[in-house]
């Protein structure tokens, strides 16, 4: 799987490291808390670009977006850092903890 489309700019670093945004167990980008809309733009910018990939991608491989989004989202998971927000299939938003594992679920391994 490519890399999807990262959180590359300073203001949304600063909101994945604040626990604003983060990444979700579907391969997309999330609000864990009201963001601006700045950020909102940003974020929706950086979705629409995912799921261009995981429909390429999915073609090609003869999957569902779904499943490539899921698969791409184990990957963005295993990098998530201490203080930043992350969703896993359950919806509900946590932080990772100092000195946690990356939160991959097992359905990931």
């Amino acid at each position: 799987l490519g890399a999807p489309a990262a959180a590359q700019s300073p203001s949304l670093d600063l909101a994945r490291s604040t626990g604003i945004t983060g990444e979700r167990f579907d391969g997309y980008m999330g609000f864990a808390r009201a963001p601006s809309a700045e950020l909102r733009r940003e974020v929706g910018a950086i979705n629409i670009k995912r799921r261009s990939l995981y429909a390429r991608l999915a073609q090609q491989r003869g999957v569902t977006p779904e499943e490539v989004g899921i698969t791409a989202g184990c990957q963005l998971l295993a990098g998530v850092r201490s203080g930043e927000a992350y969703m896993l299939s359950d919806g509900a938003w946590r932080v990772l903890a100092a000195g946690a594992a990356a939160p991959v679920p097992s359905y990931c391994r």
